[in-house]
């Protein structure tokens, strides 16, 4: 029995489908303008964005020069039926063209906000590419610029700050990609501590800073380590400047005591530097000429000077 209740149940929804489908392709093919722009709200009323998006991208072109108020609505109405499809990078082109095509619409605000919002949906994760996401920003922020009064403003700015923040952790996880690598090299440790350093101009308030302070003393120490001799004292000397800096700032982290312990080694490989460079000197000293002798005078022969 319930085998039969479900075969009816499904033959009912099949014909409801196909009898759907059926009257909408009926109404792509034979209805007029006005009935298609009548079932498109009809369609976007009940929240079936699909159909509705077909009609309204359909019937858009026709209704220029005809109906100004349905051209206006029609594409106003098809930018949010690709928005709530998630079709965001159609929105946000959608939107952008209502705003500059109806910019004394009482919808041209709201357009360029959906706008902004849309790029804002469409950012991707904080481990991708974040070009899309500077795109965002950038929306968001001339909207503010262009609305400064708006109701909008005060979420754009809380997603302007959201997606920085994507952006501050993609830039922290391309820190420590450096560190982290498995092969220990030069180059890895000096691009650790460039990628530290410009990390920090760009994000001063960041609350990954502690530990990339702490990162860029480690990585800075094992740069000097594996330095040739002769870089070896200026990149220990900026061992002891990150290592300071870390401490002025970070006094009770959790990172000082490992922190210490590079500092302390750093001390001993200066003082090794110094006493090497100090006998060197001296070995110098010795090996040079004795110059004590008296100056020799002019021959008769060479003229005088007058």
């Amino acid at each position: 029995m319930r085998k039969t209740l479900f075969g009816y149940t499904l033959l009912f929804l099949t014909t409801l489908v196909l009898g759907s489908c059926s009257k909408f392709s009926k109404l792509q093919k034979e209805g007029t303008l006005e009935q298609k722009y009548e079932a498109a709200l009809q369609y976007y009323k009940k929240a079936d964005y699909y159909h509705a998006g077909l009609l309204f991208e359909e019937i858009t072109p026709l209704l220029n020069g005809k109906d100004a108020r349905q051209a206006e609505l029609a594409q106003f109405y098809n930018a949010y039926c690709n928005f709530k499809q998630a079709n965001y990078n159609m929105s946000q082109f959608l939107f952008k063209n209502f705003y500059e095509t109806f910019q004394r619409s009482e919808y041209a605000q709201e357009s360029l906000y959906m706008h902004a919002y849309s790029l804002y949906k469409d950012s991707p994760n904080f481990n991708l590419d974040q070009t899309s996401t500077l795109t965002a920003i950038a929306a968001l922020q001339d909207f503010i610029n262009t609305y400064p009064e708006s109701a909008f403003r005060e979420e754009c700015t809380g997603l302007i700050l959201e997606l920085r923040d994507k952006l501050e952790k993609k830039a922290y996880e391309k820190a420590k990609l450096y560190y982290q690598t498995s092969e220990a090299n030069i180059a890895n440790f000096r691009s650790a501590v460039v990628t530290i350093n410009n990390y920090q101009k760009e994000f001063p308030d960041s609350k990954y800073n502690e530990e990339l302070s702490y990162l860029r003393v480690d990585a800075q120490y094992k740069l000097a380590k594996l330095s040739f001799a002769e870089k070896q004292k200026e990149r220990y000397q900026d061992v002891n400047k990150y290592y300071l800096a870390f401490l002025d700032k970070y006094p009770k982290s959790k990172f000082v005591r490992q922190a210490e312990r590079f500092y302390e080694s750093t001390q001993k490989e200066l003082a090794t530097i110094l006493d090497a460079e100090k006998a060197a000197k001296e070995a110098a000293k010795e090996a040079a000429p004795s110059n004590t002798g008296k100056l020799s005078t002019p021959s008769s022969t060479t003229p005088q000077n007058k």
